[in-house]
């Protein structure tokens, strides 16, 4: 589930609230996957919010995760638990948008991992992934095969914009 397409004005709130430090816009990026979400009915039994994670050493460099700012917002909106760092990403790859499609894939083999001490809590449920954009779905799909590996049973993709 994506709210909008990547395309003005969206395109410059999502780089402005990635890249320029803009977090106050993380209510209203919510806001819209919030509204989706609600009309898709795609909160339907989801138990966890999870963020796509950073690397820690890019969480330092941009001081704070803008997937996980999404989904504590949602969270609170929609009633449902949130885990910051359930999901990790212990592999600092290169940032996927510099990358061609064919590149992206490879780049985030075994870039993601449960946390050991989420393992049970994780496991058999069914889990809503955010991140602020999908452009080829590579971030999405090594994060989901992670939680899948880890016992999840199911992952749904929540996303602020989409390329179109």
């Amino acid at each position: 589930m994506c709210a909008v397409d990547y395309a003005f004005p969206w395109d410059g709130l999502v780089q402005a609230f990635k890249f320029a430090g803009r977090q106050e816009l993380a209510g209203l990026l919510a806001d819209a996957m919030e509204r989706e979400v609600r009309r898709a009915e795609a909160a339907r039994d989801i138990e966890w919010i999870l963020p796509v994670p950073l690397s820690d050493a890019r969480l330092s460099r941009r001081g704070y995760d803008q997937a996980w700012e999404l989904a504590r917002v949602l969270g609170k909106a929609l009633r449902i638990r949130c885990a910051a760092r359930a999901l990790r990403r212990p592999v600092d790859t290169v940032a996927q948008s510099t990358l061609d499609r064919p590149a992206r894939s490879i780049n985030l083999r075994g870039a993601f991992a449960v946390d050991p001490d989420w393992r049970d809590t994780l496991a058999g449920r069914r889990i809503a992934l955010v991140d602020d954009v999908m452009t080829t779905g590579a971030s999405f799909r090594a994060a989901t095969n992670a939680l899948i590996d880890a016992g999840v049973r199911s992952v749904d993709v929540w996303c602020v914009a989409r390329t179109p």
